[in-house]
């Protein structure tokens, strides 16, 4: 199930990482309050209920989310 290609996954990353970006390039929020937007929806799938595959799911999202606050992935695509 994590192993294939997620098209709308991709996408609502994309969108989400856009408007981030927008907010944060615009003054509208600091990058302090981005960070606590993406901790808080990683919290959201660390405290997640569910089958097996469920859970692992919602793992694997907070695992990337994670992943993108400590790596300071929010990145500009050209």
């Amino acid at each position: 199930m994590l192993d294939q290609p997620d098209p709308a996954g991709m996408a609502a990353l994309s969108i989400c990482e856009a408007l981030l970006l927008a907010l944060l390039d615009r003054n509208v929020l600091p990058e302090r309050e981005i960070v606590g937007i993406l901790r808080d929806a990683a919290e959201t799938h660390e405290n997640a209920h569910g089958s097996d595959s469920e859970r692992q799911l919602h793992a694997a999202t907070a695992d990337l989310i994670n992943e993108i606050i400590e790596e300071g992935n929010l990145s500009r695509h050209s």
